[in-house]
């Protein structure tokens, strides 16, 4: 029988890049959305839909009880098309909404399945100042002021809620600034920059790889050393789909 996995946030810009990785490893993929519509181009890509609000934690538990997932992958965010400026900062009180509130549905769930293991999706440019290039042991910027600290704040409730699950094998991974298909930009920005297949080559090798823990995902930059990812997942920023999978 194959492993069950679901991805939550399968019809974001990672999860679209990851879900065909995945289906081509053999897993029986379950994807959700919280919106009806998406729900046909997620089977026309061989995932089972699941229709499902992260907020709802009653339907979100039975959902994954009725599913039985082995593994769960989280790449949920709240983010406006294209990053729009002037969307961010009501965006960034959404997003952090998902990963504290949102992931803690998501792990109580995972726990409530039986799921073995967790991958989810956190971000690399959240570390407080200090000697750079930042390594996964530095302390993130919990001092932050403004839009900035509700941003952090959120990845490091969202990074307790997965580490802290006792009974699953749990990976962070810390991701840099997205580009690539489906994404706000083509080309590289920002100070630590990964492309989106890359970024989900990262799940897929910290699947058959990590023992849990942290990891930092980027191109090779002076911001952030993604050495660790390098020498105990394999991953290296130069990965794309191979041919015929990419959407």
């Amino acid at each position: 029988m194959r492993e069950k996995i679901f991805v939550a946030g399968a019809a974001g810009a990672i999860g679209t890049a990851l879900v065909p990785l995945l289906t081509e490893a053999g897993y029986d993929v379950y994807g959700s959305t919280r919106r009806a519509d998406r729900a046909e181009a997620l089977e026309a890509r061989g995932v089972t839909p699941v229709v499902v609000d992260v907020f709802d934690a009653e339907a979100l538990r039975a959902a994954l009880i009725r599913i039985r997932p082995e593994i769960v992958v989280h790449q949920l965010t709240d983010l406006p098309a294209d990053l729009d400026p002037k969307l961010m900062t009501e965006a960034a009180h959404r997003n952090a909404r998902v990963r504290t509130e949102g992931t803690r549905n998501l792990v109580a769930a995972a726990l409530a399945a039986g799921s073995r293991r967790l991958v989810a999706q956190s971000i690399a440019w959240a570390y407080a100042p200090g000697q750079r290039p930042h390594v996964e042991d530095d302390p993130l910027d919990l001092e932050a002021d403004g839009i900035r600290r509700v941003s952090v704040g959120g990845v490091a409730a969202l990074e307790r809620s997965v580490l802290g699950a006792v009974g699953i094998k749990a990976t962070v991974l810390r991701y840099g600034q997205i580009y690539g298909p489906g994404t706000s930009t083509a080309v590289p920005k920002g100070g630590s920059p990964v492309h989106v297949e890359a970024a989900a080559w990262a799940a897929v090798m910290a699947l058959r790889h990590a023992q849990g823990g942290v990891f930092n995902i980027a191109e090779d930059n002076a911001e952030i050393s993604s050495e660790k990812a390098k020498r105990e997942l394999g991953w290296y920023a130069s990965l794309r789909l191979p041919k015929g999978l990419a959407a």
